[in-house]
């Protein structure tokens, strides 16, 4: 049966597009971690370690994914008569600091801000005498999810081997050396919890606790965690709650961890029980089957997808000194390693059935981490998901997109008692609670749109598979996305827009009123997103044949959103105003959503409005916080300027020394804020994926911002909307070979700087027939008297051919481009 398991796994992978991976995909130091950010993570999507490799005293900080202060609730409040009234008017008067204390006050939570994930607390293992070492390697293999240490001590080489299992759910350590009976150790668990209770039991270290309360929210998650030493040719015994190995061959630890929790209203599980099945399944695997086991099911994700820019000198440096010179010194395999390093970050913290990757994805050492390592739905929750459709990852899509259904319950409640509406709604945070009301103050807070956001990836899901069983199941849930804008928008004074009031362009001030506020109406952005949130609902009742009604309104409503605007900057508002200023450098560019991810904004379709939002990514820089530097590394993709998304790919990969840098990248590759964020590690993957292929504006896009110094290369495995899965080679900047898998059929229409001969193959003519290939349709922009906007006539800057390809349901069409 173990041996089926492998085989079916590997068979998996080739369905959908499995290869091969790069031998090099290492991250690897000549030293030992000193400090959590140059630790290695491990996960299995609801286990998370972090290894840290000290030779005298080996640590793993432990983490389970349902380890969250607080206790089911809802922190949503009945306003007072008149308080949403109040605002708006004050808003519509220009009385924004008025309108945004009177919010703070009022309108923002009464109860809690939101609960933090928690660490459970660190396994130590002490070694006497290891303090003194020559010969270090520490490593994480990222193409087989396993991390590695070896080193020399008094004669004797030493070697730890661990791995997060997903198949037995378990954290293995395997520690051996190459002389007998030379492995003596201590065994201990800590943990920063307060309410725990220790204990031995049947060989096992064993601690029990629950989390605690926080703004007066009880906690009630409960939690265990048990060690089970597995030892050869030595002794063991368990006392004082420490495990003591005396002069062993091998030992194998296996460590389980366990909650109560069922789902975010439920905490009815047994920790016990389900701690117990863990520890006792993963003991009895041989440990040579398990890490097969455990390889074969994550390289049947990991391997499906692969890249290569070519091989320098560089790459035979540890990984720390190659982060700190890639500026310097051409590395493209680093670029490559980083672009997977996110795409394993993703497999190993969203595994279908799991919670979806929070602001840290599953990794945090802290009982109050920064900003509660909740999920900010303003950006970074989205971003986190930016690379699962792309990359060949859609499973990993799955708790993202089951959040979505969960606050779509727990925002109905909050949509009446708050505002009165129909449908649901969501402000800037959620945590594991599915808390829909708004958190912190109303600068932050006050932005009532995360459903709308939330619900595109909804649809996103659908333009990649066709699964029209799938967008029924979720058709209910945008379409009352969508119903709490109906009810929700008003008209403003000038113009009879409506708009989404109260509510703010994200975490960005204005100086409206001539002080610095947050609070508007109609910010771009809301626009933005409502407008696709509108449309996605009608597509979507076209193609199921259902709620004509509710589609002929939502229409009506579309048609009355503010355009997109283009100030005297010549910049694309983010404001109804035009109130941006070039001196602005905000780490926040929300109104270039409608750039990406969203497709209103294109340099075919939309040229003013390309260079207007082009401007504006001018006018805010390149320096900021890591994750800013992932979006708009996406963005230059999209404006097709492929040297310069990768020169804010250069910037990310800027080795970070201190807490006072703005942006960059720690020595274990994980993104910097700082502090570290996992967002800007998947806003980076997904950006380098935009700059090979983009699917997004009615055809697919092949090399549509490849930088200069990737003029030779080869991926295999991007997938584009319609399914369609893409290998290529590309010379001298051009595609040389393609080859193009359909598992669905359709028509697959292409876009490529060279042209293209073959069979099947057709100049393309007309709108494209495949329905995947959404396309919006937005109004010419207001573009202000004073903007003076030109385009420039060669936009592109390079001539482009377009193809359509006519495919059968699970056809392969290969091509080989001659110059």
């Amino acid at each position: 049966m173990k041996k089926i398991r492998i085989i079916a796994a590997i068979f998996y992978s080739s369905v959908f597009g499995g290869y091969a991976q790069n031998a090099d995909l290492k991250l690897w130091y000549n030293s030992p971690a000193s400090d959590w950010n140059e630790a290695l993570p491990l996960g299995n999507g609801r286990l998370g370690a972090m290894i840290f490799g000290t030779p005298a005293v080996e640590h793993l900080q432990l983490n389970e994914e349902t380890i969250w202060a607080g206790s089911p609730n809802n922190n949503a409040h009945p306003l007072e008569p008149g308080v949403l009234e109040t605002v708006r008017h004050l808003i519509f008067d220009g009385k924004y600091v008025e309108a945004e204390n009177l919010a703070t006050a009022k309108i923002m939570s009464q109860t809690n801000h939101g609960m933090p994930y928690q660490t459970m607390g660190d396994l130590f293992i002490a070694f006497s005498g290891h303090n003194q070492y020559a010969d270090y390697y520490r490593d994480l293999d990222i193409g087989n999810a396993v991390a590695s240490v070896s080193y020399m001590a008094d004669g004797v080489r030493y070697r730890r081997e661990m791995f997060t299992s997903f198949t037995d759910q378990a954290v293995v350590v395997r520690l051996t050396a190459d002389k007998p009976n030379s492995i003596t150790c201590n065994i201990f668990l800590t943990t920063p919890q307060e309410k725990i209770v220790r204990s031995m039991e049947n060989g096992q270290l064993v601690i029990a606790g629950v989390t605690p309360a926080h703004e007066k929210q009880s906690g009630k998650v409960q939690f265990e965690t048990r060690i089970k030493p597995k030892v050869s040719g030595g002794t063991f015994t368990v006392s004082d709650d420490i495990i003591s190995v005396e002069k062993a061959d091998e030992v194998i630890l296996y460590i389980a961890i366990a909650t109560n929790f069922v789902n975010y209203k439920d905490l009815t599980g047994d920790k016990t029980e389900r701690c117990k099945q863990q520890i006792n399944k993963a003991f009895e695997n041989d440990y040579t089957t398990a890490k097969a086991e455990h390889t074969a099911f994550f390289r049947q994700y990991m391997d499906r997808v692969s890249l290569d820019l070519g091989q320098t000198s560089a790459s035979v440096r540890p990984t720390d000194k190659r982060i700190k010179t890639f500026a310097q010194i051409f590395d493209p395999e680093l670029a490559v390693l980083y672009f997977q390093f996110g795409r394993y970050l993703l497999i190993c913290s969203s595994m279908p059935g799991t919670q979806p990757a929070n602001l840290q994805g599953i990794w945090n050492d802290r009982l109050l981490p920064p900003w509660d390592s909740k999920y900010t739905c303003n950006i970074n929750t989205e971003m986190n998901y930016w690379p699962s459709e792309i990359t060949n990852l859609s499973e990993m899509h799955e708790p993202m997109l089951q959040m979505v259904r969960e606050v779509a319950e727990t925002g109905a409640q909050t949509a009446r008692m708050m505002y009165g509406c129909r449908g649901w709604v969501l402000h800037h945070n959620t945590d594991i609670w599915r808390i829909t009301g708004p958190v912190d103050r109303a600068a932050s807070g006050m932005w009532p749109t995360g459903g709308a956001w939330l619900s595109q990836d909804l649809w996103y899901r659908y333009l990649y598979t066709g699964d029209r069983e799938y967008l029924t199941s979720v058709y209910l849930v945008m379409r009352e996305a969508a119903m709490f804008f109906n009810d929700f928008l008003i008209e403003e004074p000038d113009h009879g827009w409506l708009v989404v009031s109260p509510s703010n362009s994200p975490e960005n001030t204005h100086a409206g009123s001539g002080k610095k506020a947050t609070i508007t109406a109609g910010a771009t952005m809301d626009n933005q997103l409502v407008f696709d949130l509108f449309s996605n609902v009608i597509a979507a009742s076209e193609l199921l044949g259902i709620d004509h009604e509710f589609s002929d309104t939502l229409k009506t409503k579309r048609a009355k959103l503010p355009p997109m605007q283009i100030g005297q900057q010549k910049q694309l508002q983010e404001w109804l105003h035009d109130w941006d200023l070039t001196t602005d450098k905000h780490r926040h560019v929300s109104h270039l959503y409608g750039l990406f991810p969203s497709n209103q904004i294109s340099p075919f379709r939309t040229p003013e409005l390309n260079e207007a939002a082009k401007n504006s990514l001018e006018y805010r820089g390149d320096p900021a916080t890591g994750w800013s530097m992932g979006w708009k590394v996406c963005l230059w993709a999209r404006l097709l300027d492929g040297n310069r998304a990768y020169k804010l790919l250069t910037d990310q990969l800027d080795l970070v020394t201190n807490e006072a840098s703005k942006g960059g990248t720690y020595a274990n590759l994980f993104d910097a804020h700082p502090p570290f964020q996992i967002d800007g590690n998947f806003g980076c993957t997904a950006g380098m994926a935009e700059m090979l292929l983009q699917s997004h504006d009615g055809f697919i896009f092949l090399l549509p911002a490849l930088p200069s110094v990737w003029a030779n290369g080869s991926v295999k495995g991007l997938v584009a909307r319609g399914g369609f899965i893409i290998d290529m080679e590309w010379n001298d900047g051009k595609v040389s070979r393609l080859k193009i898998k359909s598992p669905y059929g359709g028509n697959c229409r292409l876009r490529l700087t060279a042209p293209l001969k073959g069979k099947g193959i057709k100049t393309a003519k007309g709108e494209n027939s495949n329905p995947l290939y959404a396309v919006p349709t937005v109004e010419k922009p207001f573009i202000s008297e004073k903007a003076n906007l030109t385009v420039p006539e060669n936009l592109l800057k390079k001539t482009t051919y377009l193809y359509d390809l006519k495919t059968d349901k699970g056809g392969i069409y290969e091509f080989t481009i001659k110059k």
